[in-house]
């Protein structure tokens, strides 16, 4: 996400890039193809609303500075009620297809195990989700620091004609959405009290993934925790989680309230792949499958993929970078997306987006200054770049925790509505502000 995002910005002001992707001749864990921006865990961008959302509005501020990332989102989007889903073969190959035939972009298909020298003039290491065994080593030489990672867990994807609709339904949580194919992007599978028990029960006693020697300690991300480990929290902890029962009806019996709903979300342009929202997991295969078809609507599924659990390495940017993203010890290198420590296909993006626009100003001989810190993208740069604390840097998510708090008296007099929507018109206010001055398209 973020190396593509990041070369689409940098050939938009008239700069040749050479992108470096290893796969297919390097595989990964996660990955399936050697297309770029593979998505890996899910298929959804998450809430598309700008107005009362940070993840929406830092939608918008990628739509307003040309991203190529959300241009392939939009072009292949999925119902998804209020939240922004895409088919993801078809955004992957969009992005990729659009780079290939950029004249002044060059893809070599190579791994590169080495930090680049100085004479390879401006680079930005995007790696992505899962950084090479011997690039992550030459990170770790270079910068100093012991090996930072957290655990990353992928759901898994039902083909959709597999699943029982005379159990399960179509709808939206609070048939939310602007169309009929909005309030009916999710797939509902109830659960009774029992069906509940039986599930927790199951899930507790799964074999799990066994982790590898000096993985005991690596903490998980808790936006993606895997379902058991959230279920070891408490019983009740799912039905809080992906597992509400709440804003929902079931026409099949529509006078009882299930004790819990397991959701699907459409995860391809055809329909026919759903993936189980919020079911991440490290439970071995073969008991995946035990545990998953006990969901009522699923005892026949047929998987077109299970899921899994691998490790993310991200680097202490606080305490390495500068805030134009250059490693510190050589500034001819800046890192972007999900190894700076954000979380999130939309966060590692946008940080893709400003390394590209730094590296070319810095190519031109010009400082792009850094986006307000009241902005989406500017609250994420600041965090990773100083406003976190080092000691305790873990991976984040893009939320209003990040920004300068709204003027203490007016935001006294707003519920919490009121003040996100503060958040958001000031953030779009002085985004614009930042990128006004800027050469090279934006878009509206």
């Amino acid at each position: 996400m973020a190396g593509s995002e990041a070369a689409w910005q940098i050939v938009n002001r008239g700069l040749p890039v050479i992108l470096h992707e290893m796969r297919p001749k390097v595989e990964t864990f996660a990955h399936k193809t050697g297309d770029l921006a593979e998505m890996v865990c899910s298929n959804s961008f998450r809430s598309d609303d700008d107005s009362s959302n940070a993840v929406g509005l830092l939608h918008w501020e990628m739509r307003r500075a040309n991203s190529l990332i959300m241009a392939n989102a939009d072009a292949h989007a999925l119902p998804a009620g209020s939240a922004l889903a895409v088919d993801r073969q078809a955004f992957s190959a969009g992005v990729s297809a659009t780079l290939r035939a950029h004249p002044l972009v060059t893809i070599k298909t190579d791994e590169i195990s080495t930090l680049p020298p100085p004479d390879w003039g401006q680079v930005i290491i995007a790696t992505g989700p899962l950084t090479s065994g011997r690039l992550a080593e030459a990170i770790r030489a270079a910068s100093g620091e012991t090996a930072l990672s957290f655990f990353d867990a992928i759901a898994p994807i039902v083909y959709a004609d597999s699943i029982d609709l005379n159990q399960a339904w179509f709808q939206s949580r609070y048939d939310k959405g602007e169309t009929e194919a909005e309030r009916t992007a999710y797939i509902n599978c109830p659960m009774t009290r029992a069906q509940y028990d039986d599930f927790i029960d199951a899930l507790l006693a799964a074999d799990k993934t066994t982790f590898h020697d000096g993985e005991t300690d690596t903490p998980y991300f808790d936006g993606c925790l895997p379902i058991e480990v959230m279920a070891e929290r408490g019983r009740e902890t799912l039905r809080h989680g992906p597992m509400k029962p709440v804003g929902l009806t079931n026409p099949h019996d529509p006078q009882t309230k299930a004790h819990a709903v397991v959701q699907l979300r459409r995860d391809n342009a055809l329909g026919t792949l759903y993936n189980i929202v919020g079911f991440q997991t490290k439970m071995k295969y073969g008991a995946q499958l035990d545990v998953f078809k006990r969901i009522p609507g699923l005892e026949n599924a047929n998987f077109a993929r299970l899921g899994g659990i691998h490790a993310n390495i991200f680097i202490n940017s606080p305490r390495l970078l500068d805030q134009n993203m250059r490693l510190k010890s050589a500034p001819h290198i800046r890192f972007a997306g999900q190894i700076t420590g954000v979380e999130g296909y939309v966060e590692s993006a946008a940080m893709g987006l400003l390394a590209g626009r730094m590296a070319a100003a810095s190519q031109s001989g010009r400082t792009l200054p850094a986006p307000p810190i009241e902005t989406a993208m500017g609250a994420l740069l600041h965090h990773i770049t100083g406003g976190a604390d080092a000691r305790s840097f873990q991976p984040m998510n893009v939320n209003f925790g990040l920004f300068p708090p709204l003027e203490s008296a007016a935001r006294g007099r707003r519920n919490r509505k009121q003040r996100y929507l503060g958040y958001t018109d000031r953030a779009k206010a002085a985004f614009l502000g930042w990128l006004a001055p800027q050469a090279g398209p934006a878009v509206g």
